[in-house]
């Protein structure tokens, strides 16, 4: 068996990279994490997608499409245009990249920032297409003990 390149763009082999934290490590950053995921969606890992997305928003997701968009694009590439890290109990992050993958409609490029936030050791995206059935009074949904409004609210768009 061949070990090949990390998909994450690192330039690293893939289990001195993004492999480790698909075998159950912790990413030790926000970036770190996002890269993972994005090598997650080139290799088919969907059990991986789910599990590193915020646990309010797990039951949310669709399975099936996740694993159809995976299998079903040629990923061609990652760019990680920002990291930005927030102290504060939990930790916070927002991470800007750029994706590109090729699919039967043509290729395409996405931009985003996405949302972070750290849990018992480990980080975990905030899905903005999952909404979180929260209120600014409520406890957040990242288990963090705090009101959401003093919480995760600010770091996501509602």
């Amino acid at each position: 068996m061949s070990v090949s390149i990390c998909p994450c763009a690192s330039g690293n082999l893939l289990p001195a990279c993004c492999g480790r934290y698909h075998e159950g490590q912790p990413a030790p950053d926000a970036q770190s994490l996002m890269r993972s995921r994005y090598s997650a969606y080139v290799l088919g890992l969907v059990d991986y997608l789910v599990n590193t997305t915020l646990h309010a928003q797990q039951a949310g997701l669709d399975r099936q499409a996740i694993a159809q968009w995976s299998s079903q694009s040629t990923w061609l590439g990652l760019e990680v245009v920002a990291a930005e890290v927030f102290g504060g109990q939990p930790e916070h992050a927002f991470v800007t990249f750029t994706a590109r993958w090729h699919d039967s409609t043509g290729e395409h490029c996405h931009r985003e920032r996405s949302a972070f936030v750290q849990h018992d050791g480990r980080w975990y995206f905030i899905d903005p297409t999952v909404p979180l059935k929260a209120s600014r009074n409520d406890s957040c949904p990242c288990a963090s003990g705090q009101k959401f409004k003093k919480c995760c609210a600010g770091y996501i768009s509602q």
